[in-house]
């Protein structure tokens, strides 16, 4: 059964990779999602995820789907809540017996959860603003 979750909780990438790596394979690709003070020319001091409630299982969903399409085992985790400067927002993982897989499976993992997985950030700005990403067609 794939490892997909929605946390409240700090996450820990090390996990990441010991859920993911066998004996049979060569390559770990880790992706950790850290939030910046920064986007788009605007100063970032803090950032808040709220999640659906069927988000872990649209997760597992994805993660399923990456394992079976690029035969690696993955991994992949998504923190809610309010998070600082420098705090892990999204720990992805992928194993496989060669690098080359785990490169394009970990990508197209971290791609799919951004465009399928229902987690909104609301950020925080320097100048008292806030703003809501992720919404689509919410």
């Amino acid at each position: 059964m794939p490892h997909a979750a929605v946390l409240d909780t700090a996450l820990d990438p090390r996990r990441a990779r010991d859920a993911v790596m066998t004996s049979t394979d060569g390559a770990c690709v880790l992706f950790e999602g850290v939030v910046r003070n920064h986007d788009h020319g605007r100063e970032v001091t803090a950032l808040a995820y709220s999640a659906h409630p069927d988000a872990a299982r649209a997760m597992e969903t994805v993660v399923r789907e990456v394992e079976e399409e690029f035969q690696v085992t993955a991994f992949a985790e998504h923190r809610v809540g309010d998070l600082v400067i420098g705090d892990v927002a999204l720990v992805a993982a992928c194993s496989s017996a060669h690098r080359a897989q785990a490169f394009t499976a970990c990508g197209a993992l971290v791609d799919r959860i951004k465009e399928r997985v229902p987690v909104w950030k609301n950020q925080h700005f320097g100048d008292g603003s806030s703003e809501w990403v992720g919404l689509g067609d919410c």
